[in-house]
């Protein structure tokens, strides 16, 4: 298998008539999923050549969804922009890729004229019956025998928290051999409903539309403004009979720290698979007691490695404080690097090391970024006799006591504080082993350690728990009680925005 397209195929197939994805009222097949999108790649071949990049300007839907499929049968590659992201981002991100077509829709091309783009703008809508297949049958199909399974099949932004937001190249082997791995794994086959929470320029997604469209589930697309008002939510996803939710951490507690199940419990959900950041233990415990039987998985890995790399099954009495980010994927090899450049053991417990990761799911680099991609994706440090890319990840983590990879925290929310050596994680970690304590999120600011956090608990009491799990270094010296953390579109916790709110206070 070299292609994406192979999962298409193969499911239209065997399940033409069922359904594919749904969107409020709207629903496609996958035999009209399939058409379509050969109708709108028929329409792209005659100024694309293959391994162009292409720009979906749009949010997600399923003629969104069509589209993507569209620019993959036309052998180029695709971007998905939010609308509502800052002009500036989508500037720059347009700007980086050169791209030769965006489509969108009517209201949103006054936007691309305003930006100053100069290519050519498709309202997706005018092409998306246009039958053109007889006649381009026998194009596309040349196109797919010609193509390679290394080729692009989408570029990713990153959120460019700490600089520029650089696109990451991932082809359509590394997808192919993360996706079969994936739904093996898990279980997920034709008859599950897959609710989508994800944004569809954030590689959560990919799992959401490659698994269902590998197995023939269906894609429930969640609209974003669900997550605003978690009755509606729940309703939907008992509507819908969702049976897999793969969210972003922050998704779930905005159901678990609400006491949404006592309102509705949704009755088919059986699998629940969480990234983005580490799942607070006490958010864990009242998804679990509401789904005593259901898979729980916590997955990581960087948009750079194509998802994830790491997954761990979480036992249904889980004891721990810190759920671990688990044991390597098939095909992908995990390994920790300390400060001395020497590879940490697994015997060597607890002690901290930079995460790389070497496999098939590694990515192509950054688009038209040479000098960050010679940075991060380097050769080996394990391998002198031939060339292995490995992607370095930034992050920290350590093995724990069962040979399992925990995440601890960004190399960049390692800090220097009253002579030691501090990761934030840790501090993170002891808060949320304290009862009340809803969200956390623990920022060094002008040579002080800050927090944030949601819970009933005051200043006092905190420091008295932490004082007992903490050395004084580490105790925070301004807490910042807020009703509710700010999180990024993404899912994660928006720490800019948090500093920029407390420093504006002063």
């Amino acid at each position: 298998m070299k292609n994406v397209i192979e999962f298409i195929e193969d499911t239209a197939g065997r399940f033409p008539d069922k359904i594919a994805c749904s969107f409020d009222q709207v629903t496609y097949t996958y035999s009209e999923l399939q058409t379509k999108a050969k109708n709108i790649a028929g329409n792209l071949i005659d100024f694309t050549k293959p391994q162009d990049p292409i720009i979906l300007f749009m949010e997600k839907n399923c003629e969104t969804l069509i589209g993507l499929w569209g620019v993959v049968y036309s052998g180029c590659c695709y971007t998905v922009i939010d609308p509502l992201l800052p002009e500036q981002r989508i500037s720059s991100i347009i700007d980086t890729l050169a791209a030769k077509c965006i489509m969108t829709t009517a209201e949103h091309i006054s936007t691309l004229e305003k930006l100053g783009y100069n290519g050519k703008i498709i309202n997706i809508y005018n092409i998306l019956d246009k039958d053109n297949s007889s006649e381009n049958e026998i194009r596309l199909k040349t196109i797919m025998d010609n193509q390679c399974d290394i080729d692009p099949l989408y570029i990713m932004f990153t959120s460019g928290s700490t600089g520029s937001p650089k696109g990451v190249v991932i082809s359509h082997r590394s997808v192919i051999d993360f996706i079969n791995y994936f739904t093996e794994l898990f279980n997920i086959y034709s008859d599950d409903v897959i609710g989508n929470q994800a944004p569809w320029d954030f590689d959560v997604s990919v799992k959401d539309i490659y698994s269902a469209v590998k197995t023939g589930a269906a894609l429930e697309i969640i609209p974003r403004k669900k997550f605003s008002f978690p009755k509606e939510l729940v309703d939907l996803l008992e509507e819908k009979k969702v049976t897999t939710l793969i969210w972003a951490v922050s998704a779930l507690c905005i159901l678990s720290s609400r006491n949404i199940f006592e309102y509705k419990v949704p009755s088919c959900v059986s699998k629940i698979i969480f990234s983005g950041e580490v799942m607070p233990i006490n958010h864990y415990r009242i998804w679990r007691k509401t789904y005593p039987d259901a898979l729980f998985v916590n997955v990581y890995g960087p948009t750079e490695i194509t998802c994830n790399c790491l997954y761990y099954i979480v036992e249904k009495e889980f004891e721990g404080d810190i759920i671990p980010a688990g044991k390597p994927f098939p095909n992908e090899r995990v390994f920790l690097v300390n400060d001395e450049g020497q590879i940490v053991e697994k015997s060597d417990f607890d002690q901290i090391g930079e995460i790389y990761v070497s496999g098939t799911a590694v990515g192509l680099g950054y688009y038209n970024n040479k000098t960050a991609t010679e940075t991060n994706f380097i050769q080996s440090p394990l391998n002198n006799s031939f060339i292995e890319n490995i992607y370095c990840t930034g992050d920290l983590g350590y093995y724990n006591k069962d040979g399992l990879l925990c995440f601890s925290s960004r190399k960049d929310f390692q800090i220097k504080h009253m002579g030691h050596r501090i990761e934030l994680g840790e501090i993170e970690a002891a808060l949320y082993s304290i009862n009340g304590i809803v969200r956390v999120c623990c920022i060094f600011d002008e040579k002080k350690i800050i927090c944030f956090y949601e819970g009933e608990n005051n200043k006092k009491t905190i420091i008295k728990e932490l004082n007992q799990k903490l050395p004084y270094y580490m105790i925070p010296a301004v807490f910042e009680q807020l009703e509710s953390l700010p999180i990024t579109k993404n899912g994660k916790i928006d720490r800019k925005k948090l500093l920029d709110d407390f420093n504006g206070k002063k």
